[in-house]
């Protein structure tokens, strides 16, 4: 383990991803899609950014209209795109998940509007004819890195991004590992205290209940803190805690903690060697790295998990973009799986294939139960079907 977090120096042009072929200018429109905001923008061969917009996620009931509002949005990087380089190469999607990389669909946690959500289709229809790539955003930041940030070299790193929840991505020998449906290294959703309250994904005691910043803020202003406004958010909380307020830094030793329990554990488990941590928590800076650095310390018993090194963010807030376009930029490096193809999988017989958390009850609702009972009582319900079962 690292004595500090540490930033690497600057990119310097020679550091920078090789441009692509000459032949071929054209960007990537990239797309993250978070919970608390959607950002695009344009990603070229070296890594640069441009043309970046930002939304807030779109709430309600209805997710066509919110997918409208992401449609609209990215209209601006698209058209620029068309004057400047004649389009783009395709469309990278970068979301919160779970997610489903054979089906095209998303349905995240934090965002209730959209449950087997047919993004790839829609991304799609933006620019007809071109590739569109999918990938969950914990993964996206990850490749980010790897590609042009603070994982630069590693053979085996996680990138994890906390922000309104907690997200993750792997890659192990230096290649992105995705598992069959592409949700693996999804670090928020490991148990950390198994008799731990509810989550929203249906299980309980997750490590986002402890370190997300929704957690963070909620945890502290139950613990007494006030923050300068009604619904103050990990923002300011990492402020008071910074000047020094003991709830704050209170909540944010609470969560570092649990953070650097869960990445021993999964140190444990694929035998990392670097882990990279992002998102807007993880600009709280040393109040957050120092107490993530105390948890490893504590639960990392093996001689062999204490070499891990730990690195903030290089990229910030670009990370998943700059991961999500790497996918169609640098393809033989980091895309799992052709985008927007058809993909063999090997078809369990369905007694199998069946999740063991899907219920009799899912499948069989109460004799006369009204549609708008069934509807209200599955909404905003994470899918329980796996690879294989598209919608």
């Amino acid at each position: 383990m690292s004595p500090s977090p540490r930033a690497l120096p600057p990119d310097s042009p020679a550091d920078r991803p090789a441009p692509g072929p000459r032949t071929d200018p054209r960007p990537v429109l990239a797309v993250d899609i978070g919970g608390t905001k959607i950002a695009a923008a344009l990603v070229d061969a070296a890594a640069r950014v441009s043309a970046r917009i930002r939304i807030p996620t779109p709430t309600g009931t209805d997710p066509d209209a919110a997918w409208s509002a992401v449609a609209g949005a990215v209209a601006a990087p698209l058209a620029q795109a068309d004057a400047r380089y004649g389009g783009v190469r395709g469309i990278a999607v970068s979301s919160a998940g779970p997610l489903d990389v054979e089906c095209g669909t998303i349905s995240p946690v934090m965002i209730p509007v959209w449950r087997d959500f047919p993004v790839r289709e829609r991304a799609a229809a933006l620019v007809p004819g071109s590739p569109v790539a999918l990938v969950g955003d914990g993964l996206c930041a990850a490749i980010g890195e790897h590609w042009a940030g603070a994982g630069r070299g590693a053979d085996d790193m996680l990138g994890c991004v906390v922000s309104t929840g907690v997200g993750g991505g792997l890659l192990l020998d230096g290649r992105p590992w995705t598992g069959r449906s592409g949700n693996a290294g999804h670090i928020g959703h490991t148990v950390i205290d198994v008799g731990g309250p509810p989550c929203l994904c249906g299980g309980r005691g997750c490590l986002e209940l402890f370190a997300s910043g929704t957690a963070l803020a909620s945890w502290a202003r139950e613990a007494g803190w006030r923050g300068p406004g009604r619904r103050s958010t990990a923002r300011e909380l990492s402020a008071a805690a910074r000047a020094g307020d003991p709830v704050a830094a209170a909540a944010f030793d609470r969560a570092g903690r649990a953070l650097g329990a869960a990445f021993a554990s999964l140190s444990a488990v694929c035998e990392l060697d670097r882990i990279v941590v992002g998102g807007g928590v993880a600009q709280a800076g040393r109040v957050l790295f120092e107490a993530i650095e105390a948890g490893m310390k504590e639960f990392a018993g093996l001689a062999f998990l204490r070499g891990v090194a730990l690195h903030p963010s290089a990229l910030g807030g670009d990370a998943c973009l700059v991961g999500a376009a790497a996918t169609l930029l640098a393809p033989d490096r980091y895309a799992s799986r052709p985008p927007s193809a058809e993909l063999e999988f090997t078809r369990l017989p369905p007694d199998v294939q069946r999740s063991p958390q899907h219920t009799y009850a899912d499948e069989h609702p109460a004799r006369g139960e009204p549609a708008s009972v069934r509807s209200s009582r599955t909404h905003g319900k994470i899918p329980r079907t796996g690879p294989g079962t598209c919608p």
